[in-house]
């Protein structure tokens, strides 16, 4: 597919394990797996949607975190266990109604590639193995889990115009201190 420019992103799709987390696994003595998510991260996925952007989980691990993430976050479109990732990114485009030259998927392993040949923007987290990095449009500077959720969404936000307005947004919150 040939990589289109960030600025016509109108779906991001991220991966869980490597992405959103730094591809740890951690589980408590009941077998629960513990995630480790970055709350700038999660900041900038708000950013995202609020800025009329959409968004899909396609992991394929199953956890109950992962669900409560998501909807604390606002993302609706979750897909957990999906062996064959290629299946599911069909059903969220068809969800979505957005076309896969619209798509940004960010990834980090192997069961990553088909959704990263199938998009208009790849891209792949820094500790990326080498094969996700080939196939990516861009390759972040933050490791998954650190920040690299985050890098890509301002990247999106910037070519689209937005970012700016979001951090005026918040340096013209200001107070009136006394006699200045």
């Amino acid at each position: 597919m040939k990589i289109s420019n960030p600025s016509d992103t109108d779906l991001l799709v991220l991966d869980v394990d490597g992405v959103m987390t730094s591809g740890e696994v951690v589980m408590d003595s009941d077998g629960r797996l513990i995630y480790h998510f970055n709350v700038q991260d999660g900041s900038a996925i708000k950013y995202w949607i609020r800025h009329g952007g959409k968004i899909a989980i396609i992991t394929g691990r199953e956890s109950q975190a992962v669900e409560n993430r998501a909807k604390n976050l606002g993302i609706t479109m979750v897909y957990q266990r999906a062996l064959h990732k290629i299946e599911a990114y069909e059903d969220c485009l068809k969800k979505s109604r957005v076309e896969a030259k619209n798509v940004c998927c960010l990834g980090d392993d192997l069961p990553d590639i088909p959704l990263l040949v199938n998009c208009g923007y790849p891209a792949a987290v820094e500790n990326a193995v080498r094969e996700v990095k080939q196939q990516a449009a861009y390759v972040t500077h933050s490791p998954g889990g650190r920040g690299a959720v985050r890098e890509v969404i301002e990247l999106l936000l910037r070519a689209k115009g937005l970012w700016n307005n979001i951090v005026d947004s918040y340096v013209e919150q200001k107070i009136e201190l006394n006699g200045e």
